[in-house]
Order: C-alpha cells, then structure tokens, then sequence
C-alpha cells in the first residue's frame, strides 16, 4: 500500500469528509423526490400522481447529482476502495441503479404517454423510487458491516467473497430503515409543494402523524443495533468522550421536536428544514464515529486512499465544483419555491 505524508494524509481526510458531506446532501435532497415518488404508490388520483412528479420536475436532477459527486470523489481518491466495495455491493447497487434510470425515464416521459401509460410510469416511479431506497439503504447496513479482503504480495487486496454476502438481517433493516425515514421526507415535501387546501396535500399532513413516530423509532432501533453489533460504535458513543456523542443526540432530538411542532401548525417548509437539519446532525454523528475508517474494519482513510499526484490533481479539479454545486441547488429551489396545485401534471388539459 502507498504510504500517505502529512499532506497527503490532511488531503485523504479533507475528501473523506466531502464524499460524507456529499452522501448526506444526496440523502437530503433526494431523498424527498424519493419519498414523494415512494407516497406516490398510495395516491388514487391520476392528476395527483401526475402532480408530485411536476413538483420536483426543475429540481430532481440537480438533487441526483451528488450522488455522482460522491461515487467521483470515492474514484478519484478512494480507488482501492471504490473497486473492492463495489464489488462486494454489485448486486444491491445494480438495483440502485437500474431505480435510478427508471425514475429519470418516467418522470421525463409521461407528459407524452397515453393514459394507459401514464397509469404504467406512475407505478415504475414509485417502485423505482422504492428500489433505489430500499437497496441503498441495504448497501449502508452492509458497509458499516464491513468485508472481508484477500492480501496476495505484490497485489492490491480486493474482495473475492460471495455476490450475496452483503445481506444480513442488519441490512436488510436499515433498508426498511431508510424507506421509512425517507417516506417521511416525501410527505413533509408533499406538504410543502401543495396548496393547503389541495386533497393530496392533507393526505400527506395525515401520513405524516403515522410516519413521524415510525421514523424516530426506525432510528432508535439503528443506533441500538449498532452499539449492539459494532465495537467501533461503542467504544465511541460509551466512552470517555459520551457527551460529546449526548450532544449530538440531544441536538437532533430538539430538531424533532421542532418538526412535530411545526407540522401540527401546518408551517410545512419549517417542518422540512428542520427535518433535514436532524438527518445532517446524524449524519455527521456517523460519519465522526465512523473516523478514520471509510469501510469499519476493512478500509481506513490512509490505507484506502490514492498516491499523492492523483490526490493533488483531484483537489485541485474539485476544490471550487463544490460550492458552485451548491450555490445552483439552492437557486433552483429558490426559483421552484412556490406551492403548486394539481393542475400542474403534466397530462393535464
């Protein structure tokens, strides 16, 4: 393996923090359009149907992005682990993938389908949205699992265990996991995007009381399982440094409450914000107590990352793409503000 300098070491770690920062705005973002395509499968109204995919139509693209910003940067600075970790999560990410495209060809499609088919992309953009979720969440559970790697002299170490291997009663939880918390988000978006006095609208703010305590108890169950299951978890959250890890629960605790509280003043966007500001703190928890493991017991940052030219020329190709991401996801969802109505589908005549 390539031993890492100072600088190289500071670099490797710079980026480990943008694929999680990536990955989180990913999970974000998206994870509304996913949700919102996921509530979509309990909508009976062909124009409502309609209606939530024109919601996220100027934003969905822009939102799937980082999802390729974070597999680029694992490529581009993490290439030992991005070939033994794809391998090992072929077939849940072959599923991902094949969601992915789906949603990406009914959302564009259907405003020039007949109504037979319309009827037909409504279901292939909720199960697509429903696979995408239910796999990538597998695809979590099964990387903080971790995987076993062959070490031959004079080769890099790479994964030669079974296609199936990554399913585990843990994974395919934070799969069930991730179609709950991410529902949740579909139907805050839902709310927001509506006119109140639109029918779908008030069936989202009535999902929303069912899903909200489902959610937070999908979230107890991770975080127990895992100080169950995994000792660098543990050690993390129980040791010297617990009110470290106590903060950041009470932090996302106090963000849940503001979304109760909000959504029971029908202050939707408030609701949302909140929301995502729970997943981010979360989500960077993790993310520290994973450090400085990128694979927890199989791949750690120095181990995994690049010789220093292609960590030097990385950086400096994707040091200024960032904010420019950034900077234009919230200008589309500045300008595609405004709540819409189910006339907007994109049959309607």
């Amino acid at each position: 393996m390539t031993q890492l300098d100072d600088m190289q070491y500071f670099l490797a770690n710079a980026w480990w923090l943008g694929l999680g920062v990536a990955m989180l705005l990913y999970i974000v973002l998206d994870g509304a359009d996913l949700g919102a395509g996921i509530f979509g499968l309990v909508v009976g109204d062909h124009d409502e149907r309609g209606a939530i995919m024109a919601a996220m139509a100027g934003t969905w693209d822009a939102n799937e992005t980082w999802l390729i910003v974070a597999g680029g940067i694992l490529f581009g600075t993490f290439p030992f682990v991005y070939g033994s970790a794809f391998h090992y999560l072929m077939v849940p990410l072959a599923f991902v993938l094949w969601g992915v495209m789906s949603r990406a060809v009914a959302i564009e499609f259907r405003h020039l389908a007949s109504e037979k088919w319309q009827r037909f992309t409504d279901w292939v953009f909720g199960l697509s949205s429903l696979t995408v979720t239910f796999f990538g969440g597998m695809s979590v559970g099964a990387v903080l699992q971790g995987f076993p790697l062959v070490h031959e002299a004079g080769k890099l170490p790479y994964y030669a265990g079974g296609a199936f291997n990554f399913v585990s009663a843990f994974s395919i939880w934070t799969g069930i996991a991730a179609c709950v918390a991410v529902t949740l988000s579909g139907v805050l978006f839902v709310r927001a995007r509506f006119e109140k006095t639109e029918r779908i609208r008030q069936d989202a703010a009535r999902w929303t009381a069912v899903i909200f305590w489902l959610a937070i108890g999908s979230v107890l169950v991770t975080l127990v399982w895992s100080a169950v299951l995994f000792d660098w978890a543990r050690d993390a959250w129980f040791g010297r440094h617990f009110w470290a890890w106590g903060l950041f629960g009470l932090a996302a605790l106090w963000c849940i409450e503001q979304v109760r509280r909000d959504t029971l003043r029908d202050r939707d966007l408030a609701a949302i914000l909140w929301y995502n500001a729970a997943v981010l703190i979360l989500g960077l928890g993790m993310l520290v107590t994973l450090h400085p493991w990128l694979v927890p017991g199989t791949w750690t940052i120095r181990d995994g990352a690049s010789p220093q030219v292609s960590l030097i020329t990385f950086t400096m190709t994707m040091g200024g793409f960032l904010p420019v991401m950034i900077m234009y996801n919230w200008y589309q969802i500045w300008v595609f503000r405004a709540r819409i109505s189910k006339l907007v589908a994109y049959e309607h005549h």
